[in-house]
């Protein structure tokens, strides 16, 4: 499945933004959806996830009750609504998606095989 990520840009502390991420395919609505991020010297790390059959999203820590993310499956597309955002949130955001994969696995990159070009989101203080 082929990733189109869009929707970022720069904003102050305290700001929103709401990225995008497009399939081509309508079968990505059988393939669990991810966000990651990677921060300039930093691993890659995971944001937020939505599984692909009871639609049960998963946070990180640092993201919980700022972040959501959805999916509308009759557009192929799955979003990351980013509220009050931080300095810290800077950084290059990748939608991912995998077609299969045991829950426990949902927050590890390397379980997903299908990458988005990334966008960048950019918090100034």
């Amino acid at each position: 499945v082929q990733l189109q990520a869009s929707g970022g840009g720069s904003v102050q502390a305290g700001g929103c933004l709401r990225l995008s991420c497009a399939a081509a395919e309508r079968t990505f609505s059988t393939y669990d959806g991810g966000w990651f991020r990677q921060a300039p010297g930093k691993e890659r790390e995971f944001v937020a996830a939505v599984r692909w059959n009871s639609g049960t999203t998963y946070y990180a820590d640092s993201v919980e009750g700022r972040f959501t993310i959805s999916r509308d499956n009759t557009k192929s597309t799955v979003y990351l609504e980013m509220n009050s955002l931080k300095p810290e949130d800077t950084a290059v955001y990748y939608c991912a998606a995998r077609r299969t994969g045991i829950l426990s696995t949902i927050r590890n990159h390397a379980q997903y095989n299908h990458w988005g070009q990334g966008t960048l989101v950019t918090v100034s203080s």
